[in-house]
């Protein structure tokens, strides 16, 4: 069929319309193609029933509530049976917004009163950054595991000082990347992944936009000698992503940048970074930013693309601004077929997984020494970044 082009593909189209004549015309008389046919579209089905999941006897504290995941990091070690016992912060604010998550939890008098109490087996924090591998070591040193918000160490001298704990103490010192232990997209792709859907993974892309203003920010929020820089801080949830779709073992960073573009009430702040990173099983570039404009009714239109040799997977993490509702969109694309998976349904196993990991002394639920590697990249990152600076128009 000859295609319709230019003025007089419009004319024809208006005059179509006006006769009421378009919907008996298929797609292809106007040269596009609908596709529709060609994409499986499905529904994600529960990985594993919670419900039937041991229940080990468990309790843990909370320590320090700077940064609202911790909200997120209770509610994870919450749904994989452990107890929470008490919670300590001199907030007192801080602490109502938490009693009124998690109901009237005790208010520990001290962080010695938890790290002393023998009947605690993990510590859950989220204080300012530069103060959780320190807090993190005391907690590991004093008997007990450590989940920590990320990022969890921001100097390669804390890098080094958890390393050694980890060797010394033989606990575990964990980071809650949420980005991907909590979203149920990610969780379907690395099943799916694994299963060969899209052959060997090549390489990975992180696309990261936040959102400044969606909630006050303390002080310390603005400065990188409280926080690490932004490729520590939000790119550690990308390097992590990377290492573990690649399942690189060994790697280092290509090149990276970093910029304080449009703050220039906050001179320590850096609103965009990117970075490209190469490992032993494949590479991968990211680019995290504080962007994220107020219109969007989510904090960050988030999105992972994983390139394998045989197809590849687009993740819209949190929001599809195509249209379909809800988060944790999933498309994936090889030699047979085109899919779209709708993952709302699909269970997220971190907190089930962290609770037996730390009752066996296993590391099903994250691995110790990617954990501090992903660390450890972006860190080099901050480090060898180039500061940019653009002229204003």
């Amino acid at each position: 069929m000859a295609r319709i082009e230019g003025s007089n593909r419009r004319d024809f189209m208006k005059t179509m319309t006006s006769a009421g004549m378009m919907g008996a015309l298929p797609a292809s008389a106007f040269a596009m193609h609908s596709g529709e046919g060609h994409i499986v579209h499905e529904i994600a089905s529960p990985e594993f029933d919670p419900a039937a999941q041991p229940q080990y006897d468990v309790r843990f504290s909370v320590i320090g509530l700077d940064h609202y995941h911790i909200f997120g990091i209770t509610a994870a070690l919450l749904r994989g049976g452990a107890q929470l016992v008490s919670v300590y912060a001199k907030d007192d604010q801080q602490i109502a917004d938490f009693r009124k998550k998690f109901g009237d939890i005790k208010r520990a008098s001290s962080e010695e009163e938890i790290l002393n109490d023998k009947s605690i087996q993990i510590v859950a924090a989220a204080p300012r950054p530069d103060l959780r591998a320190p807090l993190g070591i005391r907690v590991m040193h004093s008997g007990k595991d450590f989940l920590s918000d990320k990022p969890g160490a921001i100097s390669f001298a804390q890098l080094e000082d958890v390393r050694r704990a980890v060797k010394e103490t033989g606990r575990i010192f964990a980071i809650m990347f949420s980005e991907r232990l909590e979203v149920k997209s990610v969780i379907k792709a690395k099943e799916l992944m694994l299963a060969g859907a899209i052959g060997r993974v090549i390489q990975t892309i992180n696309i990261a936009p936040h959102k400044a203003a969606d909630v006050p920010r303390p002080e310390w929020f603005w400065d990188t000698k409280h926080y690490g820089g932004i490729l520590v801080d939000i790119g550690s949830h990308q390097a992590d992503q990377f290492l573990n779709f690649t399942g690189s073992t060994v790697a280092d960073i290509a090149a990276s940048q970093v910029a304080n573009t449009n703050h220039p009430e906050h001179p320590h702040f850096q609103d965009f970074g990117d970075m490209m990173i190469h490992g032993n099983g494949g590479a991968a570039y990211v680019r995290v930013d504080w962007f994220t404009p107020a219109a969007l009714p989510v904090w960050g239109d988030g999105r992972l693309f994983v390139l394998g040799t045989d197809g590849y997977m687009e993740l819209r993490k949190y929001i599809d601004i195509s249209g379909r509702p809800g988060a944790d969109h999933l498309f994936v694309v090889n030699q047979k077929e085109s899919r779209y998976i709708d993952c709302t349904n699909v269970e997220l196993p971190f907190g089930h997984n962290f609770v037996a990991d730390v009752v066996h002394r296993t590391h099903h639920a994250q691995d110790q020494v990617a954990t501090l590697l992903a660390t450890e990249l972006v860190l080099k990152a901050q480090q060898k970044a180039q500061v940019l600076h653009f002229d204003k128009a």
